[in-house]
């Protein structure tokens, strides 16, 4: 099966969960076919960094990239306004890498073309025009969910309106979009079921993320009397759900954890952490910013912390940090997506995280199983050869 992945980030640098999705898949696939073609738009927040990427990975994966300034140009955003096209998506069409797929279907034939999310669909008529392969979209995200859930939460008006004009032109787009796909791997099943529940006639398969389960080998951490517990975060913190979600962990959850568990800390860490959180003086707290092992890092830790108040698609640091059998506490919307069965604990407000972070404190043992149950769950759901196999499976019936 020859396929062609054209991807909306880079795979390398592994700088947020959805590089590491795309990387995951690619990896799989060369392992399976021994080559792919990659075609990806680099940006400002994800830029090609050719050192970044293992021995043979671009060989193999045949990788061409182009740069695209997708940064927000208002004048753009306002006119797409009046236009009713969505922004969001129109600033990732570049007559440059339009051109390089035009040249990449003269050259060779795919039996299938994986598009990385909604921000390559508008890509979709060149692919018809120079390819009969199938057009499979990689949904990560149903993009018009997470943008209501912002309007929903905002309380400004002027700005209610804005981010409420942005979702109905992103649905729009995603139903249109429906319709000119072959079929679409949907990241997680609850997205779709939402596919689902759109009632149109289009093959769909749950195609989640995926992990190389060997490279998740948990430590044991000591357990002793009065010993720290080292609560924590990790994620980017140019993403706003994150943003504001550690906000709100600081300023109303972490002072009840500190009063009822005083020898406990908060370890954050993530890149572009903005300067109130870097200089901030916050007891009990300690900011890694960027840290280059993010698996060590979890590794040294004791329970993560998941504050999500709105985002939607799938928190990769959630199933590696499963995979690592870390007992975690999370929000409905942090966990949203994420198939735990129940090996993780859900709390929506400050006094049912107080309550979690004390009930796992408080019982070792329990935590040490919810911890080793939650790995044996990742081993198993989120393991990504049975994954890239269920990909190629589904590709398959396409063809």
């Amino acid at each position: 099966m020859k396929i062609l992945q054209i991807c909306h980030k880079p795979p390398y640098p592994l700088i947020d969960g959805g590089c590491i999705a795309i990387k995951n898949i690619s990896e799989g696939l060369i392992q399976k076919f021994g080559s792919i073609k990659i075609l990806t738009i680099s940006t400002i927040k994800h830029p090609f960094i050719e050192n970044e990427y293992p021995k043979n990975f671009i060989k193999k994966s045949q990788l061409e990239h182009i740069f695209v300034d997708t940064k927000l140009n208002i004048v753009d955003a306002f006119s797409n306004l009046v236009t009713y096209d969505s922004y969001n998506i129109s600033r990732f069409f570049s007559p440059d890498f339009n051109a390089l797929i035009i040249k990449t279907l003269k050259s060779a034939t795919f039996d299938v073309i994986l598009l990385e999310s909604l921000f390559t669909t508008p890509y979709i008529q060149t692919l018809r025009s120079y390819s009969s392969a199938k057009v499979i979209l990689r949904s990560h995200n149903l993009e018009h969910i997470i943008w209501k859930r912002l309007a929903n939460e905002t309380q400004n008006p002027a700005k209610k309106i804005y981010l409420n004009l942005l979702s109905n032109q992103l649905k729009n787009y995603e139903l249109n979009v429906i319709n000119d796909v072959d079929g679409i791997a949907c990241i997680s099943l609850e997205d779709e079921k939402k596919y689902k529940e759109l009632n149109r006639n289009i093959p769909l398969a749950c195609i989640p993320f995926g992990i190389d389960t060997n490279k998740y080998v948990p430590v044991k951490i000591e357990q002793k009397e009065n010993k720290i517990i080292k609560f924590f975060h990790l994620g980017a913190m140019d993403w706003k759900p994150n943003l504001e979600g550690v906000g709100w962990l600081i300023q109303n959850v972490w002072p009840k954890i500190m009063k009822h568990i005083p020898n406990s800390e908060l370890h954050l860490a993530g890149k572009n952490m903005p300067n109130w959180l870097i200089n901030g003086d916050y007891k009990g707290i300690i900011n890694h910013q960027k840290v280059d092992d993010a698996v060590g890092f979890m590794n040294d830790m004791d329970i993560m912390l998941v504050p999500l108040l709105s985002a939607g698609g799938i928190r990769v640091k959630i199933i590696e940090g499963m995979a690592l059998a870390k007992p975690i506490i999370s929000t409905s919307i942090g966990a949203e997506g994420i198939e735990h069965n129940e090996n993780l604990k859900i709390a929506n407000n400050e006094d049912e995280f107080l309550a979690e972070a004390l009930s796992l404190v408080n019982n070792p043992k329990e935590t040490l199983k919810l911890g080793q149950s939650a790995k044996k769950h990742v081993s198993s759901f989120y393991n990504n050869e049975r994954i890239v196999n269920d990909l190629i499976e589904f590709c398959s019936n396409l063809i």
